[in-house]
């Protein structure tokens, strides 16, 4: 394999399909909502029907250009659409209206950072150096869904659910620029990124909201010219994606070490199997024959449109995590973690401001916060608590007020139901034992009641003192605060 690693060197090319999250299709009135029961959300125009007339959606251009903006294209000011002649069961129309001519946006490029080394280009941050590269987009263009075909898989026939067909995409297609799976999936993650935060999809992978085919070839190190290319598709994960690289790229050299050509085709990925196997051979613009929409006009975009929705864009994460670091003195790598969900870096920031301690809220939000979400399957962009309320509580926590195990409880309430904690806290009678006497008066009881362990500690054994604080514990019923307890109990068996 170290030979090969060598001698050969592997070129990789996306193409990326979005989902948009307008609440309507690209060309009719009808619900682009996720999950609904197959073939509701249909009408003649996204069903193909004779005679209907496509209208295109505004909002779909204005998340184009967007994305365009935040990716660093060039957007046409004229842009139009073309027809996309195939025939396949969940294309109702036997054609699908996209762009091929004139796309909205083109000649873009997206920055992605790597793990650390040596390499030139490697910026220097928090003492280690990071690999930035730039990946050219060759263009942007928006384009209708197809319908999707259901498989069933007791019997020899197939259903089709036109819920999908309408739905508004926009596919990127990116210059041949990558050359390792960590490359393409730092591509697609920024990809996301840029997305979620600029609010035009939620790029679920699961869900079909984002889709890539991997275009690969491989050549001899050195080599100037392109290899011939696979297409693959059936990539649901990003798990799934970097395994598809790594079997194709060994079977494409594979073929060349034996002497064999490489046919340029479409392949499917198989997850479960790990291997991918022929679909169709890879067809070019000519077979689909493309002409101008005579159903759909040119689309102008003026100076003055741009400009407004550029004046609209948000405060994307490398820019907010700086800030952070700078404005709340947080690590490069708290400020990263925290600035991943555009949702949860602006409840953070609230919270933060509100209980004044930037750096207990990232340790509440990076630790129980996270745990909560991944425990409860619960999505970032769901947590509708109110800042002021988290902020309550991780005050009460600073004031004493609360130990940290039963305010872990109720940052649970808060997340589930979004509870008042002061109120919660002292109905659920969670307040701290902090008088010293009565935690003084537990601490005799147990070492009264615990000789055997008081002696072991003596002797040397410092295990038992775990216990020790576990039994006084108990005896507050878990209201009072470790730390006092640890104090005074080692104050205690000091004294003898």
């Amino acid at each position: 394999m170290e030979q090969i690693e060598t001698r050969y060197e592997t070129v990789i090319g996306l193409e990326v399909h979005i989902e948009l999250a307008t609440k309507t299709k690209i060309f009719c009135g009808c619900s682009t909502k996720f999950g609904a029961m197959p073939n509701t959300q249909t009408c003649p125009v996204c069903t193909g029907m004779p005679g209907s007339l496509p209208v295109l959606n505004r909002q779909v251009v204005e998340y184009a250009i967007a994305l365009g903006l935040a990716a660093n294209c060039e957007i046409n000011r004229c842009c139009r659409f073309d027809r996309k002649n195939y025939f396949y069961p969940d294309n109702p129309q036997n054609y699908q209206i996209s762009q091929l001519y004139l796309p909205i946006c083109h000649d873009g490029e997206i920055e992605i950072t790597l793990g650390t080394g040596e390499e030139e280009g490697a910026a220097e941050k928090d003492g280690e150096k990071s690999r930035v590269k730039k990946i050219r987009i060759h263009e942007m263009h928006m384009e209708e869904d197809a319908g999707k075909l259901i498989h069933e898989e007791e019997g020899d026939y197939s259903l089709v659910d036109y819920n999908r067909s309408g739905v508004p995409l926009i596919e990127i297609v990116s210059e041949p620029d990558m050359r390792t799976a960590e490359e393409v999936i730092a591509y697609l993650e920024k990809l996301c990124m840029i997305c979620r935060y600029l609010g035009v999809s939620d790029c679920k992978l699961q869900e079909g909201s984002m889709r890539a085919d991997v275009n690969l070839s491989v050549r001899e190190a050195g080599c100037e010219a392109l290899g011939v290319r696979t297409e693959m598709k059936n990539l649901n994960s990003f798990r799934a994606i970097t395994r598809a690289i790594e079997a194709e790229r060994i079977r494409q050299i594979g073929l060349l070490k034996e002497g064999k050509e490489v046919v340029q085709e479409t392949r499917r990925w198989d997850d479960a199997g790990g291997v991918s196997y022929p679909m169709r051979s890879k067809e070019d613009a000519r077979d689909y024959r493309y002409f101008p929409e005579p159903d759909v006009q040119p689309v102008m975009i003026f100076d003055e449109w741009i400009d407004e929705i550029r004046k609209r864009e948000p405060e994307f994460q490398e820019a907010k995590a700086e800030r952070y670091r700078k404005e709340f003195g947080l690590p490069a790598y708290d400020a990263s973690v925290l600035t991943q969900s555009r949702h949860i870096a602006e409840l953070f920031e609230e919270t933060a401001v509100l209980c004044k301690n930037p750096k207990k809220a990232a340790n509440w939000f990076m630790g129980e916060t996270m745990r909560l979400l991944k425990e409860k399957e619960i999505e970032p962009e769901r947590l509708e608590f109110s800042p002021k309320h988290f902020a309550d509580l991780i005050t009460a926590v600073e004031q004493g007020k609360i130990n940290q195990a039963n305010a872990q409880k109720v940052l649970a309430k808060i997340v589930e139901e979004d509870i008042e904690p002061l109120a919660y806290i002292k109905v659920q009678g969670l307040e701290s034992v902090s008088d010293e006497s009565v935690i003084l008066s537990a601490v005799e009881e147990v070492l009264s009641e615990n000789p055997g362990g008081v002696a072991e500690f003596l002797a040397g054994k410092e295990k038992v003192f775990g216990f020790l604080v576990g039994q006084v514990m108990k005896k507050t019923k878990g209201m009072a605060d470790p730390g006092q307890v640890n104090e005074l109990l080692k104050k205690r068996l000091r004294q003898g």
